[in-house]
This record gives C-alpha cells, sequence and structure tokens, in this order.
C-alpha cells in the first residue's frame, strides 16, 4: 500500500521536513515538501495528494487555512496536522475541518509512522464507504472541483436552489457538467433519500420518448407486449432530470407541461389519470431563447421550466480550476487503471492549462485517463507528448490593439 501513496509535508522549519522526508521516504511513501502554505496548496494543485502534513503555524498562512483550500482541490485527501502544545485548541478546529488527528512537537518518529498509517487506512476505508454508497456522497456540493468566483455563483445558486420544489433550468455547453450540478441539486435536497431518475431527450424517437417519459399500456402500440410505467412514476416522490430538454418534439411538449402544472398525466393508450409528486430539473444546450421565437419551443414551457436558472460555466473561463480538476482526474484515474503516477510535468500543466476546451470537462477527463494508460510503467508524471495533439499543438490566438 506504501508504494503508491504520496505524502505533501507543509512545515516552515527547515529540519521538520527534513526528519519528516527521510522518516517517511524510509517507510516507501512519496514525499513532496514545501517550505509554507502558498507552495503547499500549488503542490496540492499539480500533484495528486493522498495525505497532508502540515504545521499549525506558518508565516503566510495557518495550517487551518492550508488544510482548508487543500480539501477543497482535494476532498478525499487525508490529513494530519503537527501543532506546539499552545495550539491543541486550533488543532481540534482543524480536526473538525477533516483533519484525521495532529501531533504535538516535539514528536516521536514512531508516533508519526503509526498516525501517518492509521490516516491512510482511516481514508481507504472512507473511499470504499463512499464506493459502496455513491448517491449519497459523490454529488454533494462540495465535491464539484472548482474554487474560482465563477464556480462560487453556481455553488451559492445550488445551496439556495436544492431544497425548494421549483423547476430548474441548467444551461450550459456539452460536457461542461450539467449532470453532475443536477444530481448535486437532488442529493442536497430533502428528496436526497427517493429516485434521482434522468432521461435524455435527444437519445430517443417521439414515441419512444413519451413512452419513457409517461409509460405505456399494454398494445398500446406495436412492440407493447406489457404495462410499463414511465420515468414520471419512477420519480414520484424524487427528481426526474431531463437532459437536452430543448429537443422534445412540439407534440410531446404540450403534453409535459401538462404534467408540470397539474403533476398527473395518462400512459399512452390509457385514460386514467396518474398523479405524481416529482420534482423536474432540465439541462440544455440550446439556445431555448431563438427556439421560443423560431416557434419550435412553447414559450409556456419554457417559462415553466426556468423559474430557476443555472448556468454552468466552460472550462475555458475558468482556468483557475484546471490544476485541480487535473489532480482530481490523475487521482481518479490512477486508481482504476492501478497506476501511480504522481502529478503533471511543470511543461504538461502549463499547456494543459492555456488550452481553450471545446468539450469543456469531458475532454479534460479523457486527455488525463489517455496520459495515465499510455504512459510507460516506469514514468511517475505525465508528460507534454502523452497528451492529444489537439491539447499539445494549440496555440492561443492573441489580440492585439491597433
Amino acid at each position: 500500500m506504501t508504494a503508491s501513496k504520496t505524502i505533501l509535508v507543509a512545515d516552515d522549519e527547515p529540519n521538520i521536513r527534513r526528519v519528516l522526508e527521510a522518516v517517511l521516504q524510509k517507510d516507501g511513501f512519496t514525499v513532496i515538501t514545501a517550505e509554507n502554505g502558498k507552495r503547499a496548496i500549488d503542490a496540492a494543485s499539480a500533484t495528486a495528494i493522498d495525505l497532508l502534513v502540515t504545521d499549525l503555524i506558518m508565516p503566510d498562512m495557518t495550517g487551518v487555512e492550508v488544510l482548508r483550500d487543500v480539501k477543497k482541490i482535494q476532498p478525499n485527501c487525508a490529513a494530519i496536522v503537527v501543532t506546539a502544545f499552545g495550539t491543541i485548541k486550533t488543532a481540534v478546529e482543524a480536526m473538525r475541518l477533516g483533519a484525521y488527528n495532529y501531533i504535538t512537537k516535539p514528536f516521536d518518529v514512531d508516533e508519526v509512522r503509526r498516525l501517518v498509517r492509521q490516516a491512510l487506512e482511516h481514508q481507504k476505508q472512507q473511499e470504499t464507504h463512499l464506493q459502496l454508497r455513491p448517491q449519497q456522497s459523490s454529488y454533494k456540493i462540495d465535491n464539484i472541483i472548482g474554487s474560482s468566483p465563477r464556480m462560487q455563483e453556481l455553488f451559492s445558486v445550488i445551496d439556495r436552489a436544492a431544497n425548494s420544489r421549483a423547476t430548474v433550468l441548467i444551461r450550459g455547453e456539452s460536457g461542461c457538467g450539467k449532470e453532475l450540478v443536477a444530481r448535486a441539486l437532488h442529493f442536497n435536497s430533502s428528496r436526497a433519500s427517493k429516485p434521482f431518475v434522468a432521461v435524455s431527450c435527444a437519445a430517443l424517437t417521439e414515441t419512444l420518448l413519451e413512452s419513457e417519459l409517461f409509460g405505456h399500456e399494454k398494445n398500446a402500440f406495436t412492440g407493447a407486449a406489457a404495462q410499463k410505467p414511465g420515468r414520471f412514476e419512477l420519480a414520484n416522490q424524487g427528481t426526474l432530470f431531463l437532459d437536452e430538454v430543448g429537443e422534445i418534439p412540439a407534440p410531446l411538449q404540450v403534453k409535459l407541461l401538462r404534467a408540470l402544472q397539474e403533476r398527473e398525466f395518462e400512459r399512452v393508450g390509457g385514460t386514467k389519470s396518474i398523479k405524481v409528486d416529482v420534482r423536474l430539473l432540465a439541462a440544455t444546450n440550446k439556445d431555448l431563447e431563438k427556439a421560443v421565437r423560431d416557434g419550435e419551443f412553447r414559450e409556456d414551457l419554457y417559462y415553466r421550466l426556468q423559474v430557476i436558472q443555472v448556468v454552468v460555466p466552460p472550462l475555458r473561463e475558468r482556468s483557475d480550476d484546471i490544476p485541480a480538476l487535473v489532480a482530481h482526474c490523475l487521482h481518479k484515474f490512477n486508481r482504476e487503471n492501478g497506476r501511480s503516477l504522481s502529478g503533471v510535468s511543470d511543461e504538461a500543466l502549463e499547456l494543459l492549462t492555456r488550452y481553450n476546451y471545446p468539450g469543456n470537462v469531458r475532454e479534460l477527463e479523457n486527455a488525463i485517463e489517455r496520459g495515465v494508460v499510455m504512459a510507460d510503467a516506469e514514468a511517475t508524471v505525465i508528460t507534454p507528448e502523452l497528451l492529444p495533439s489537439t491539447i499539445r499543438d494549440f496555440r492561443p490566438v492573441k489580440i492585439t490593439g491597433k
């Protein structure tokens, strides 16, 4: 276990950094050191970290501030704080923020080794627990990666809108994470223990989509060999998410509008009205205002859907979040592929940061997965040649004034 784990040590005292680095490397860990809080955060942004060991008192930032910022970048990172006797109260505050435990100075080397092993074992148990309960953990707001101003605005809207019954229209380009936002809205609401049901409106023909949404009675159409409940019924008391809602054909828009207004509908081929309690979330990358003007989308349905509007920013408008996303993806694909790459090279990170990402976060994920899979067995970091040529060859357009 230890050989694949990376530990970040943040302390402004060189002797302590050297001692901890020597002890932990002897136990088989990869160790990164930082002499202050800012460098620690930079390291966590560029490299997947399994454990943070941070001093509580440093010149530029407190250990609590370092812990808070590192946890935003890498939520699953374990942490231990190092403190003098007089700051134990602050160490307890750090534990409330997610630190596993604290060590008091002067510390015993064997005690450090024991706590490190315990913290990493605790982290492993937590990851197993999250995998067993993905719907109750993976979609918390804190687990959406990003700390840029645009993402803070997004988190604020999600936090305020999550617990209402109002319909929410989630807008954004393909690949920017609209479904992740929809799941965050559901799993941070009072409906979290109820079903979350998703439908892609662009993936089905009109007949199949109507049956998928509202269900059908036996023999309602050719091939309907048995009665089938629709997604509205399956989502009762929970949340129904309509992805690519702008692609719904005009005849179905009428039935959807009635279902939203009256909270009832009939199955295809049926006459009995079925009442449901469903909170509706919808997403689109389409210009619905233009579709309304062109007569392709009902204006009354448009206003019914966007009681609350959430706009997910494209990745090119929040490039400050790219290092954190890279670290998150690297950790994920290391685990999935049995690799232990510790990060990306400075040159690779520069290329990743300057790229414009027409495919948004999904494109970044694919690039990191490719780098992890294609890296040689002895590689320790992702280097530029492991990135797609679209990223390597990209040159930003420079706008010059006259």
